[in-house]
């Protein structure tokens, strides 16, 4: 049996681990758990297409000649 990880859920993953990693207990862990997560999660869609994120990076509005 395989199991396949779509890009969004591994980086959610990834995220989660790496907060917990770096940080124990209290709530502020939590806090930083949830955010990482989140950043995790957002790369993961952005990987897969699902966001455009080219309107946030710097140059995007130049058009090209």
């Amino acid at each position: 049996m395989e199991i396949i990880m779509r890009p969004s859920t591994l980086g959610l993953v990834v995220g989660l681990i790496l907060g917990v990693a770096g940080a124990f207990g209290g709530f502020g862990a939590f806090v930083l758990v949830a955010v990482l997560g989140a950043i995790g999660f957002i790369v993961g869609k952005a990987v897969e297409g699902q966001i455009d994120v080219s309107s946030y990076l710097p140059g995007a509005d130049r058009t090209r000649r």
